[in-house]
Order: structure tokens, then sequence, then C-alpha cells
């Protein structure tokens, strides 16, 4: 083998080595890393006592919607539904289901009251309750923490306003809307 050749290698791998060095230089500069002062992980040495179990967070609260539904903007419900609930539930009277079962008339009706639709287990333990106003609220607010365990898969609607208009909207979809609370 050549010298040069050799000295074409030495170079390549001395090049390489410079260039690592100076890109950690580089980077080190533009991104100034926080070192913390203790490590996050405790590691318990047996010595300490262990450390009480947190509490279980506390269900959020969910203010009542029967003080805004005499305000509600059935107009704007209708345009959240669509938008929102439109792409599972139909809203029609003896409308089909969908993924999810049609709306029309669940105010007042009882859970799980949709014929032939195939509803979750959470939804059926509630089978004979009605879907009162607040029950509703609850439900739309966070489908998941009313029911643990819904195929539902909307995250649901954190503004209570917003949750007064579609309930609002709701109501009006029967041919006897039930009384405002």
């Amino acid at each position: 083998m050549n010298t040069m050749e050799l000295n074409k290698i030495a170079a390549a791998i001395l090049t390489a080595g410079i260039l690592f060095m100076v890109t950690g230089i580089v980077g080190d500069a533009l991104v100034h890393p926080k070192r913390l002062h203790e490590s996050v992980l405790k590691i318990q040495t047996g010595t300490e006592a262990p450390a009480a179990a947190a509490p279980a967070p506390a269900e959020p609260t969910i203010e009542p919607i029967g003080p805004l539904l005499a305000s509600a903007n059935p107009e704007n419900g209708q345009a959240i539904a669509r938008r929102a609930c439109g792409a599972c539930h139909t809203f029609d009277q003896g409308g089909r289901n969908a993924v999810g079962p049609n709306l029309w008339g669940i105010v007042g009706a009882d859970h799980a009251h949709a014929e032939g639709f195939n509803y979750s287990q959470a939804i059926m333990a509630k089978k004979g309750q009605p879907w009162t106003y607040e029950e509703l609220n609850r439900f739309i607010a966070n489908p998941r923490a009313y029911a643990p365990g819904t195929r539902m898969a909307f995250n649901g609607l954190a503004n209570t306003q917003q949750r007064a208009d579609l309930i609002a909207w709701l109501r009006t979809l029967a041919s006897e809307p039930k009384p405002l609370p």
C-alpha cells in the first residue's frame, strides 16, 4: 500500500473526529441544557419511611347547565352538533343509527334507548336511567369520565356555553320538547 493512501486514511479519521468535536461545541452553545440539582428519580434505600400514597385526583366539577339553557342559542348548538357529532350520529326523526345512535328525542329518553344499536357495557349499565339535562351535560363534557369504557371517541366539550347551546338544540329534536328546568 502506498504511503499516500495511509496519509489519506489518517486525515479522514482526524477530520471526522474534529468535525464531531466542533459539532458538540456548537450544539452546547446553541442549546444551553439545564442541569438538575437533584435527581428526578427517587430511589429508596430502605431507611426512609415509604411515602404516603398520593390522593386520587378529585373529579372535576361541572357547572350545572340548567341556568344557562334559558339563554342558550339552539342555532349555535346545531352548528356544534353538525361539526362535532355529525360524523357519527344522525338527528332526523326515524333516522338510522350510524357509528353512534340516532339522537332524535334524546332529551328525556332512557340511556341505551335506540333499538338495534350495539351500546358499550358502560352505557348499558345505565339503561333505564333518563337522559336529563344534567346527565347530558356531564356526558358531553367528558364521555369517558361519565361512562368509563364507552366506545365513543369524542373527547368532550369543555366550554359550558357550547354545551348549553348543544343541549338546547338537542331539546328541539322531539315532537314535544321537554320543558326547561
